[in-house]
């Protein structure tokens, strides 16, 4: 039976529309187009949604999207409040902290942290009764002008009035339509690895710990169930060659930080244990345009402002929350709504992608200096006048979500455009 999200509103023009991707993007694009009374289909390459993965800050207009679906109560059920972010140096001893109070403050209590595939997970479940594919995707597109005919990968064809790309940076969407990854891949200079161990020792509850030297940092934060957390971000001067495979991940990781000093050795000793690691490099995806025909993209598919942003995850939300909006104001005028996705956020995120560049040299800093400034800087935070000062910037948002809750008239519509 299918299941209508509550205060669906029906539309004249229904399409059917596929969407390659059920991370984040995706099942948000789907849950607002099935309440604007379309037919989202979702696929996903993975045999079922992914756990684990690394703990994301959640808040602005991504929180703000989350909230008009319903899912804020129980996304802070899974929610990590923490407290403290740390740096200490080898020996253990506290070189900076930063009390997150104030960025409660600055989002009024509009903030939360959670692991990626938790978020994933409470907005896929919004999504009961929208047709799902797992361990299938898009392997071929063919806009017909009317009508797209795709292929999946069970060797299935199907055809749909749009699809969408919400298959994150590596999108195969964006690479049958548009071109390869490398005409929009904008490599920022690091790499990035994560990994949960079960049972490790120390733990700092609700606090983030981090322990850097030039070009490469270690982090670690307790999770649920005696679960800890371990992220690594370095400089790409360490790497030579792409590593292609887990064992070849891991023995990178143990080169890179073998004489890191901390605890480093003691969670690389474990590493054999760990049977999904995370790894990638750190990139932004830039674009002219983000549709072309009857195909669009979304999330980090379209505009990834890189992991070490810190939004990103809210971004893929905001992104499908207009995608989906502007369909619905512009009763299912897909070229239409195309634009105005297009024209309401291309300036926005590249304001995003231009700050999320400054502040990736604050996990990895390059040389001693710049990571003495920044301990100081975060122990700076903890004046109360200069850490509002420091910190207001970073929680400023200047896109207003717009409501959409019914369509333009045709009169209302020809004036718009």
């Amino acid at each position: 039976m299918k299941n209508i999200v509550p205060g669906s509103i029906e539309v004249r023009h229904k399409m059917k529309i596929a969407i390659n991707g059920c991370g984040v993007a995706g099942p948000t694009l789907a849950w607002w187009l099935q309440k604007y009374g379309h037919e989202p289909v979702l696929f996903d390459q993975a045999p079922g949604l992914r756990t684990g993965g690394y703990i994301i800050d959640f808040w602005g207009t991504g929180y703000d999207v989350a909230d008009k679906m319903g899912l804020v109560a129980s996304l802070k059920d899974d929610a990590y409040f923490i407290k403290h972010v740390r740096t200490v140096t080898a020996g253990g001893f506290t070189a900076s902290s930063l009390n997150t109070s104030a960025f409660h403050d600055f989002t009024n209590g509009r903030y939360l942290s959670i692991a990626r595939s938790d978020l994933s997970k409470h907005i896929y479940q919004a999504c009961d009764g929208i047709e799902t594919h797992f361990a299938t995707s898009v392997t071929d597109i063919q806009d017909q002008g009317d009508k797209v005919r795709i292929e999946l990968s069970d060797g299935r064809q199907d055809v749909f009035d749009l699809v969408v790309g919400a298959d994150g940076l590596h999108s195969h969407v964006r690479a049958l339509t548009f071109g390869p990854q490398e005409q929009f891949e904008k490599h920022i200079g690091f790499y990035v690895a994560a990994f949960i161990l079960p049972g490790y020792f120390p733990r700092d509850e609700l606090a983030y710990v981090s322990h850097t030297r030039p070009g490469r940092q270690i982090s670690r934060v307790a999770l649920r169930g005696d679960q800890t957390l371990f992220l690594f971000v370095f400089s790409k001067k360490f790497v030579t060659e792409q590593p292609v495979g887990e064992a070849a991940e891991k023995t990178l990781l143990r080169d890179i930080y073998g004489n890191m000093g901390w605890e480093a050795n003691a969670i690389l000793s474990r590493m054999d244990e760990v049977r999904d690691v995370y790894f990638d490099r750190v990139s932004q995806i830039k674009m002219p345009a983000w549709t072309k025909g009857r195909v669009a993209l979304v999330g980090d598919a379209a505009a990834c402002v890189s992991l070490l942003a810190g939004e990103g995850t809210g971004l893929a939300m905001t992104e499908a929350y207009i995608l989906a909006g502007e369909l619905q104001r512009t009763d299912g005028d897909y070229v239409a709504a195309f634009h105005a996705y297009q024209e309401r956020l291309q300036q926005y995120l590249t304001r995003k992608q231009e700050a999320a560049l400054k502040f990736a040299g604050f996990f990895a800093p390059q040389n001693w200096f710049w990571l003495v400034a920044r301990d100081v800087m975060m122990n700076l935070t903890s004046v109360p006048i200069l850490g509002k000062k420091l910190l207001a910037g970073s929680f400023q948002s200047d896109l207003d979500l717009p409501s959409y809750d019914m369509p333009l008239n045709p009169q209302r519509q020809e004036m718009d455009n």
